[in-house]
């Protein structure tokens, strides 16, 4: 069972092609085996939430709140790490500002 706030390594497909590669995503919640995550990318030129080195990312980078995708419990290979209370906030009250 993955929880809010979890980072992940996961199998994730690419939305312009049919590649598959491993990425780190943001566990969102899970239910009856789906996961539903927020992609996360290095490129600090995205819009987002910051998730730096120092909270545990291997390398500075953005929680991309317009990527919400859905994966198999399969698809997930590790909890890499767990963002803070504050950080958990924080994307909570962005992504209600995006669906008001």
């Amino acid at each position: 069972m993955h929880n809010f706030g979890e980072v992940i390594l996961a199998s994730t497909q690419f939305t312009d092609t049919f590649e598959v590669k491993k990425r780190p995503a943001l566990v969102l919640f899970e239910e009856y085996g789906n996961i539903v995550v927020a992609g996360i990318t290095s490129n600090l030129n995205m819009k987002g939430v910051s998730l730096l080195k120092k909270e545990g990312a291997i390398k500075d980078s953005i929680v991309k709140l317009n990527y919400i995708f859905t994966i198999s419990e399969k698809m997930a290979e590790k909890v890499l790490f767990n963002i803070s209370k504050e950080k958990k906030d924080l994307i909570k009250k962005e992504i209600i500002k995006k669906i008001n």
